[in-house]
């Protein structure tokens, strides 16, 4: 079916190389189960690895919305879904109020689709996503120090950090071993290598609800979902469409405590521990105390480190789930 620009379509920007390229080899069989379901799709796949400064998906997510697709959705890993949400903005505004946005987690993680319950199962998926049922969520925005030193901003839909979650995505997305046991013990595993030598940071965090303290932070949470980490509960009062942040701070951590704590952390009763600090916020700051690199990890990606700042955009995304 040839669609000419501005046609309204579904469109679905896919990662190939999510999923250890799973997502790429099981083309097929993903395509025919959302047309069965959905009708035709245009897909668009990307071609290379995201950049600080260049996201792949989000570029094909803006040329689709443009051409005219109500219905975008994100095939590939927590990864390819950040940047099918960013695509979605451009100089700061929606492209298309009305269009919708849904998930189908092809990836290492799958840690956003927990957050509404969505099942990893890829028809179950599907047919939730025709249901049509949507969701207004909220979405953040993120401006921080990228690789090359200058200043770099992006949206986020599920938890941004910073710490030892910015060692451990790298350690993650590097790693091809662990990989193949599943997304959860990559990052157990990844986790329990990189807090081994990890030493927290003192960082100066403030709030617009008042906050402003020096902390040594271990792991530091900006929480819009509630999964981080393939599995970690790390927020578990979020509530994407609440608008405002969870912030979840892990104090003092050591790797005794990422040792004795990893069952805590996927039940969400770390939040019970006299060293984590929880509090609300719409907007915060985030600066480092030192010369030492704090680095970010933001849905799953690494594109920098701190001083990063963090601003809520309330009911910014309709999400089919």
């Amino acid at each position: 079916m040839t669609m000419t620009p501005g046609t309204p379509h579904i469109a679905a920007i896919v990662n190939p190389r999510s999923g250890g390229g799973r997502t790429g080899r099981a083309w097929r069989l993903i395509r025919a189960a959302l047309e069965r379901e959905l009708g035709p799709i245009r897909a668009h796949f990307t071609q290379g690895a995201s950049t600080p400064r260049y996201l792949p998906a989000a570029a094909l997510a803006q040329k689709a919305l443009k051409e005219g697709a109500q219905l975008v959705i994100a095939v590939g890993g927590d990864g390819t879904i950040s940047e099918v949400v960013n695509g979605f903005f451009e100089n700061g505004a929606l492209i298309n109020p009305e269009a919708h946005l849904a998930i189908l987690n092809t990836g290492t993680g799958g840690d956003f689709r927990r957050s509404f319950g969505l099942p990893d199962e890829l028809e179950a998926c599907v047919a939730r996503i025709a249901q049509g049922t949507t969701r207004r969520i909220d979405v953040g925005r993120l401006t921080f120090v990228a690789e090359d030193g200058g200043e770099a901003a992006r949206y986020f839909n599920n938890i941004a950090s910073f710490g030892l979650s910015g060692e451990v995505v790298r350690a993650v997305n590097r790693a091809k071993f662990s990989k193949l046991f599943g997304g959860s013990f990559a990052f157990l595993w990844a986790t329990l290598v990189t807090s081994a030598r990890y030493k927290p940071h003192p960082v100066r965090i403030i709030t617009d609800q008042g906050f402003d303290e020096v902390l040594n932070v271990g792991v530091g949470a900006i929480a819009n979902g509630r999964f981080f980490g393939g599995g970690m509960m790390m927020a578990p009062m979020a509530e994407p469409d609440s608008g405002h942040f969870e912030v979840v701070i892990m104090r003092d951590t050591t790797f005794g405590d990422m040792l004795t704590g990893s069952n805590a952390l996927r039940a969400g009763t770390h939040i019970q521990n006299p060293k984590v600090l929880h509090i609300r916020a719409t907007s915060l700051t985030a600066t480092p105390v030192g010369d030492a690199p704090v680095l970010l990890d933001v849905d799953g990606e690494a594109p920098g480190r701190l001083p990063a700042r963090f601003e809520i955009l309330p009911s910014a995304i309709t999400l089919r789930c």
